[in-house]
């Protein structure tokens, strides 16, 4: 049976070769309620190797949105092109981007001048790229302490105010640190008691949760009913619990995916940033066809 399912999925992937076809002309031409998104760190080496190209493959699949990490806030660049060429690569494929992962972790010890200083370049970045949101995406581990997730919690407040008199929206992005416990508390509780749900928004990844969360995506949402506007999408290993394709992990998909309504979701991201089955791109595109095939129709 997995042999066959594979079989399956390599043959509607076959995204190197030139007969590829859209998702929509396999699955029907009935438009989803969102865009099926990818986080571009999935297939960093590919891009890395073939910006432009890679670019191409991504629409080919059936990829309609995606999430940006790297931007160089002193060369204004992602990927090494000028953030209008990206943007421009992005339309001329019929991408968007709607969300970017800007590495604010580097400033947590810095003044507040040069955190404003840096949260404007993040600005002038996101706004050439038309995206919707500036995402805060990783704490060094070095101030991961539970008075450190205080400050923190403080930082992304004044970070979210800025980010949105200037028109944009902002969100904090979680891993497994957060959830470790400090007596009773962890980091994630701290952000999201601290933090002002008006100005930082939550952008919840579902296979973190999983794996290290003791409450479940339900029971987190529960708590704050439409806060959690942007959900990264990938599975985990039924086995050594690292990343896998969708499909072939452990994550019930179909019971997570209809508390999008009262998430509040806006956007998501299908992702993989490692344990690939064959390389980035097949499992991309693997996890593209099972989840328009499997899942799209759970998300409400």
């Amino acid at each position: 049976m997995a042999t066959n399912r594979r079989n399956f999925l390599f043959q509607s992937t076959s995204l190197l070769a030139a007969s590829v076809l859209p998702l929509d002309a396999v699955f029907g031409s009935r438009a989803p309620k969102y865009k099926m998104g990818l986080q571009l760190f999935s297939i960093r080496a590919p891009l890395a190797a073939d910006l432009t190209g890679t670019i191409k493959k991504v629409a080919a699949i059936g990829y309609e949105d995606c999430e940006t990490y790297g931007y160089d806030p002193i060369k204004g660049t992602f990927y090494g092109i000028r953030a209008s060429e990206f943007k421009t690569l992005l339309s001329d494929n019929k991408l968007i981007t709607t969300s970017g992962h800007y590495d604010f972790t580097k400033l947590f010890d810095k003044s507040d001048d040069e955190m404003a200083r840096f949260t404007d370049q993040c600005i002038a970045g996101a706004s050439t790229l038309k995206q919707k949101y500036i995402t805060w995406p990783w704490l060094d581990p070095a101030f991961r302490t539970l008075e450190n997730f205080k400050k923190l919690s403080a930082k992304l407040n004044t970070i979210g105010e800025r980010v949105k008199k200037a028109g944009l929206g902002f969100a904090y992005h979680h891993h497994d640190f957060e959830f470790k416990d400090y007596d009773g508390i962890n980091g994630y509780d701290i952000i999201m008691k601290e933090t002002d749900p008006s100005l930082v928004k939550l952008q919840m990844d579902l296979y973190w949760v999983m794996h290290s969360s003791k409450l479940s995506p339900a029971e987190l949402i529960a708590r704050q009913p439409g806060r959690f506007v942007m959900w990264h999408i990938k599975d985990m290993d039924k086995v050594s619990r690292d990343y896998s394709e969708l499909g072939n992990g452990s994550i019930d998909f179909t019971v997570i995916l209809p508390e999008s309504s009262r998430a509040g979701l806006e956007y998501y991201y299908i992702e993989q940033g490692g344990n690939f089955a064959k390389d980035p791109m097949q499992s991309v595109a693997d996890s593209a066809v099972y989840f328009k095939k499997n899942l799209e129709k759970h998300l409400k």
